[in-house]
C-alpha cells in the first residue's frame, strides 16, 4: 500500500462523501419530493372505503405511492444484480473509485432530471426516478468498501459513525436551504431537485480527490469480465467458511428490510395517516424529517459509544428490538402530529445507530483480504433485496388493506431479525471492553 491507515485526511474526505450524496435520501427520498409528487393531480379513486390518488402506468392502474415503491424496488433490484459484478472487476484491476464516480454522476444527473417530472409523461418520470436511485445506491457498495481499507478495526465504529453524522447535518444544511428557497423566495420546488444533484456532484470532488486509486497496486491482464466473475466466486468460498459472517448478514437481511423501508415510506405514512390541521401538512412533514436527522446524529454517536462498552451484537439487539417497538406504536397510537413527532424522535435515534453500526460490524467481521468491493457488494445486494421485499410488500399491502396495515406488517422483520441476531457467534471484534 502506498499510504497508512487511519490518515485523517483520508478518512476526512472518504467521510465526506455521507455529506455529499446523503442530500439525496434526505431532499429526494424523504423530504421534498415526497411532497411534490404527492401533490401532483392525480385522480381520486375510492378504495377499500379510501379516497385515493390513482395513476394509470403503462395501461396498469395504481394508487400513486404503490407505483412509486413498486419502482424503487425495481431500481434496487437492478443494483443487487449489477453489484457484485462489477464490485468483482473493481477488486481485480483496482478501480473501485472509477465506479463508484460514474454512480454517483448517474444519480446527481438524474436527480437534476426530476426538474422536468410530469405526471401526463409519467413513464419517463419514473424513469428519472429510477436511475437516480441506481445511482445513489450503486455509489455506495464502493464507497462502503473503502472502510476496512482507510482505518483498522478498532475505528471503524467510529468511523461510520462520522460518516453518517456528516451526512445528516450535510443533508439537513441543504434541506433548509431548499425550504427557503421555496417557502420564503418562492422559488418553485423543481429546483431543489436541481440544487441537490449539483450538492451531490460538488461535494463528492472532495472525496475523489481525496481517497486513494487501487491501493494494492493491482495490475489486470486479460479479460475484465471473466476476471471480475472468478474473483466474486473467490470471495463466495470465502464468506461460505465464514460462520460469524454469513449469520450475521442472514439477520441483516431481514432486519434492514423493516428499517430501509420505514426510511423510503415514513412521509407518505404521515400525508396518509396523520390528521393535520388545515394547510399544515407540508411543515409538520418537513419538521419532523430535520427531528429525525438531528436526532440521528446522536444515535450514531452513542450507539458506537455503546457497542464499544458491551459490544455490536448486544447493541444491535437493543436497536432492533426498539425498531420493533416503533412499527406497534405507530399502527395503534399515531393519529396526530404530536405523534408523529414524537415517532420521528424515536426513527431518528434508532436510525442512526442500525446504520452505522450495521456497517462497521460487517467490516469488522471480514477477513484480511484485498477484496472489499466484492465483499461489500454482498452487503450491499443483501440490503438491496430486502429493500426490494420490503418495499413490494408495504406497497401490496397497501393496495390490499392500507398503508397503516403496511406499517404493522414490518414488526415481522425486526423480530426475525432480532432471533438471528442471537445466533451470532462471538468474535473478539464484535466484543465491548471487559
Amino acid at each position: 500500500m502506498n499510504f497508512k491507515k487511519n490518515d485523517k485526511k483520508i478518512i476526512s474526505a472518504w467521510t465526506m462523501y455521507d455529506w455529499a450524496n446523503s442530500v439525496y435520501p434526505l431532499v429526494i427520498t424523504s423530504a421534498i419530493f415526497p411532497i411534490f409528487y404527492e401533490s401532483r393531480d392525480f385522480i381520486e379513486k375510492v378504495v377499500n372505503g379510501k379516497t385515493v390518488k390513482v395513476i394509470t402506468f403503462f395501461g396498469a392502474e395504481f394508487i400513486n405511492t404503490e407505483l412509486y415503491s413498486y419502482n424503487i424496488s425495481l431500481s434496487y433490484l437492478i443494483v443487487a444484480f449489477l453489484s457484485p459484478l462489477l464490485s468483482g472487476i473493481a477488486d481485480y484491476s483496482g478501480s473501485k473509485k472509477k465506479y463508484m464516480r460514474f454512480f454517483c454522476y448517474l444519480g446527481a444527473i438524474s436527480c437534476m432530471s426530476f426538474y422536468f417530472f410530469n405526471i401526463n409523461h409519467i413513464e419517463l418520470s419514473m424513469l428519472s426516478v429510477l436511475l437516480g436511485s441506481i445511482g445513489f445506491s450503486g455509489s455506495l457498495v464502493f464507497y462502503n468498501a473503502y472502510l476496512p481499507e482507510i482505518a483498522t478495526v478498532d475505528l471503524h465504529d467510529k468511523v461510520s459513525a462520522k460518516g453518517f453524522s456528516r451526512g445528516y447535518i450535510g443533508s439537513s444544511t441543504l434541506l433548509i436551504l431548499c425550504l427557503i428557497l421555496i417557502m420564503v423566495l418562492k422559488i418553485p420546488a423543481e429546483w431543489a431537485f436541481v440544487l441537490t444533484g449539483i450538492w451531490w456532484v460538488g461535494f463528492s470532488q472532495i472525496t475523489f480527490r481525496g481517497l486513494p486509486s487501487n491501493i494494492y497496486n493491482h495490475k489486470p491482464t486479460g479479460n475484465k469480465l471473466s476476471k471480475g466473475f472468478r474473483e466474486l466466486k473467490k470471495v463466495w468460498k470465502q464468506m461460505s467458511g465464514n460462520k460469524p459472517l454469513k449469520r450475521y448478514l442472514a439477520s441483516f437481511f431481514v432486519y434492514s428490510m423493516g428499517v430501509q423501508t420505514i426510511m423510503l415510506m415514513a412521509v407518505f405514512s404521515g400525508t396518509k395517516e396523520i390528521s393535520w390541521p388545515e394547510g399544515e401538512m407540508e411543515t409538520g412533514l418537513i419538521t419532523s424529517i430535520l427531528v429525525i436527522q438531528f436526532i440521528a446524529v446522536a444515535g450514531a454517536y452513542l450507539m458506537a459509544y455503546v457497542s464499544k462498552k458491551i459490544g455490536n451484537i448486544k447493541t444491535l439487539g437493543i436497536v432492533v428490538f426498539i425498531w420493533a417497538l416503533i412499527c406497534i406504536v405507530a399502527y395503534a397510537f399515531v393519529y396526530t402530529p404530536l405523534h408523529f413527532y414524537l415517532i420521528a424522535a424515536a426513527i431518528g435515534f434508532v436510525m442512526g445507530g442500525i446504520q452505522s453500526l450495521s456497517r462497521s460490524t460487517y467490516s469488522k467481521l471480514l477477513p484480511d483480504t484485498e477484496d472489499h468491493a466484492s465483499y461489500f457488494s454482498f452487503y450491499d445486494v443483501l440490503e438491496k433485496m430486502g429493500i426490494v421485499i420490503g418495499t413490494f410488500f408495504f406497497g401490496f399491502i397497501e393496495g390490499m388493506f392500507s398503508i397503516r396495515e403496511s406499517v404493522l406488517m414490518l414488526i415481522v422483520f425486526f423480530i426475525i431479525g432480532f432471533v438471528l441476531l442471537l445466533r451470532v457467534p462471538k468474535t473478539p471484534a464484535l466484543q465491548g471492553d471487559k
